[in-house]
C-alpha cells in the first residue's frame, strides 16, 4: 500500500523490487477512468471505484462516482505522483492518481488516500496555464520521477498539430514547472514513454496528430504522415535526443512502450497497433539501440467490413513483474493474448481468449479462411451479457493471477469502430491467469456494466489500484 507505515512499504511508496512487488496484498479495490465525452451525453467524465474483492457483498460492482468538475475532458490513462521509483523515500507516498484529459487538457489531482473507497478531487492544473508556460496541449501519459516532480507526454499544440508535441513536468506540488526534454529535442509525434536511469535512457512512442486522430481514424491520414512509426531515444535524465528509430512499415502507430520490469535489463516493447506487431527494442554493443519484430499478429480477410483485411490492432500490453509473461488486446479482433518472454528474442503463445471484437458469432462482419470457408469466434456470454466492442485496456493485479479489461479507446473510434459503444456503455471483465503453464479463461463472476450507470451509459477506459498498482512501475 502507500508508504504511510503500513504494509511492506516502510520505506516510501511501492516496492524494493518487482518480485517483492509480486507477494504484495490482494487487490480489494480498482479506479477506472469513465468517459461522457464524444457519447452525446452532456455530463462530465468521472472516476469509478470498483470493489475487487470477491468477499465484498458489493464484488464487481461500481461503489463510488468521482464526477470532474469541466465537460469535454476525455478522461484517459492516468498514473500515481510516487511510485516505486521513489521507495528509498520515506516522505513520498503513492496518494495522489494523477488524470490528465486527452481533448480539454486539464489534468486532474485525485486524493486517494483520505477515503480510498470514495476519492476527492485534490487539484486541477489548468490547460491555459500549461500552454502559456510551455505551449504543450493534449496531456497522455504520466509517470512519477525519481526526483518527486511528474512528468506528462502532451501530443501536440493547443491547435493539434503534432510539431508542438512534448514533455510536461509538474513539481511535487502539482505546479507547471516547464518542458523536460531540452529545446530543439521534442519528437515528431507523442504518445506514451519509459524511462530506464540504470541505461540513462527514455524511449517515447508515436501515436499521430491530435487534429488527425481526434476526428477518427483515417486510413489517409496515415499516408498523408499525419501518424506516426518512430520511437524516440533520449538521454535520461537530461533530456537530449539521441537517437530516432524508424520502425518502417512493420511498425505503424507504436503506441504503448514498456522496458522489462528488471532495471538491470536493457529490452523492453511497444505495441504497433495499425500493424499489429509487437516490436523488442534493444541496446546494441555500441550503445544505441535497435528493433526487430517480435510478434506479427496477421490481419484477417474479411467480408461486411469497411477494408478487405482487418488487423488486430494491438492497443494495450503489460508486463508481468517477473517478466515471464507479455499480454495484449486485439481491439478489433476481439481477443487477449498471453505469451512467455523468459527469452525475450523468442516469444512463445501461452493464452489466449476471445472476449468481444468485430468477427464474434452474430456479428455481420466474417473473417475468411483457407477453401472460402467463413469464420467467426465464440465470444461467451458473462452473468447473461452479451459482449461489447473489443478488449482495450488491461491490467494485471501484482500476483499476475487476475487480468482485468476494459473495451473503450477513445470516443470518435468507439463511434467509428464499435457504435454500439456509445450506445450501450462498456464493461470491464476478468480474465483468469495461469501462471504455471500459461492460460486464460474468462471469470464468469465478474462482470461490471458501465451501460448502467445512473447518468447513462459510459465509456470505460485505464484502471489503476489505490497504492498496489506496480505494472506501470519504474525501478532505478
Amino acid at each position: 500500500m502507500a508508504g504511510n507505515g503500513t504494509g511492506c512499504c516502510k520505506t516510501g511508496p511501492g516496492y524494493a523490487t518487482p518480485l517483492a512487488a509480486m507477494s504484495g496484498p490482494r487487490e480489494a479495490l480498482i479506479y477506472v477512468t469513465c468517459v461522457y465525452t464524444g457519447t452525446g451525453r452532456e455530463k462530465p467524465d468521472f472516476l469509478a471505484t470498483v470493489d475487487v474483492d470477491p468477499n465484498s457483498p458489493t464484488y464487481s460492482k461500481v461503489i463510488h462516482r468521482l464526477p470532474v468538475p469541466y465537460l469535454g475532458d476525455e478522461l484517459h490513462h492516468s498514473g500515481w505522483n510516487s511510485c516505486s521509483s521513489c521507495h528509498g523515500d520515506p516522505s513520498a507516498e503513492r496518494r495522489f492518481l494523477i488524470l490528465p484529459s486527452l481533448v480539454s487538457g486539464h489534468i486532474y489531482v485525485i486524493d486517494t488516500q483520505t477515503n480510498p473507497k470514495a476519492p476527492s478531487l485534490h487539484k486541477v492544473v489548468d490547460p491555459e496555464d500549461i500552454v502559456q508556460k510551455t505551449g504543450l496541449a493534449y496531456p497522455h501519459t504520466s509517470h512519477c520521477l525519481a526526483s518527486g516532480d511528474i512528468m506528462v507526454s502532451c501530443l501536440g499544440d493547443k491547435d493539434g498539430n503534432a510539431k508542438g508535441n512534448g514533455f510536461l513536468l509538474l513539481d511535487s506540488e502539482f505546479n507547471v514547472k516547464g518542458r523536460w526534454e531540452k529545446p530543439g529535442h521534442s519528437p515528431l509525434f507523442g504518445y506514451d514513454f519509459w524511462y530506464q536511469p540504470r541505461h540513462k535512457t527514455m524511449i517515447s512512442s508515436s501515436w499521430g496528430a491530435p487534429a488527425a486522430f481526434t476526428k477518427g481514424f483515417n486510413l489517409q491520414h496515415v499516408a498523408d504522415g499525419l501518424y506516426g512509426r518512430h520511437l524516440y531515444v533520449y538521454s535520461w535524465p537530461d533530456g537530449e535526443l539521441k537517437q530516432t528509430l524508424d520502425l518502417g512499415d512493420s511498425g505503424l502507430l507504436p503506441l504503448e512502450i514498456r522496458f522489462l520490469h528488471d532495471p538491470s535489463k536493457d529490452t523492453g516493447f511497444v505495441g504497433c497497433a495499425l500493424t499489429s506487431n509487437m516490436v523488442r527494442f534493444f541496446k546494441t554493443k555500441d550503445g544505441s539501440w535497435s528493433h526487430e519484430v517480435a510478434i506479427s499478429v496477421k490481419p484477417l480477410k474479411v467480408q461486411n467490413w469497411i477494408l478487405p483485411e482487418m488487423p488486430g490492432l494491438i492497443t494495450d500490453f503489460l508486463i508481468s513483474l517477473d517478466d515471464r509473461f507479455l499480454y495484449f488486446a486485439n481491439w478489433l479482433h476481439g481477443d487477449v493474448r498471453q505469451y512467455n518472454i523468459e527469452d525475450p528474442k523468442n516469444p512463445v503463445l501461452a493464452g489466449q481468449v476471445w472476449v468481444g471484437g468485430l468477427i464474434q458469432n452474430g456479428s455481420p462482419v466474417v473473417a475468411v479462411i483457407e477453401d472460402g470457408k467463413t469464420w467467426q469466434c465464440n465470444v461467451p456470454e458473462i452473468q447473461g451479457h452479451r459482449l461489447r466492442g473489443g478488449p482495450q485496456m488491461i491490467q494485471l493485479s501484482l500476483d499476475g493471477k487476475r487480468l482485468y479489461v476494459t473495451n473503450s479507446l477513445f470516443s470518435t473510434w468507439d463511434r467509428q469502430f464499435y457504435p454500439e459503444l456509445i450506445e450501450k456503455g462498456s464493461h470491464m471483465l476478468q480474465i483468469d491467469v495461469d501462471t504455471e503453464k500459461g492460460g486464460l479463461k474468462v471469470n464468469p463472476y465478474f462482470f461490471v456494466d458501465f451501460g448502467a450507470e445512473p447518468d447513462g451509459p459510459s465509456l470505460a477506459h485505464e484502471m489503476r489500484y489505490p497504492g498496489g498498482d506496480c505494472t506501470s512501475d519504474i525501478w532505478i
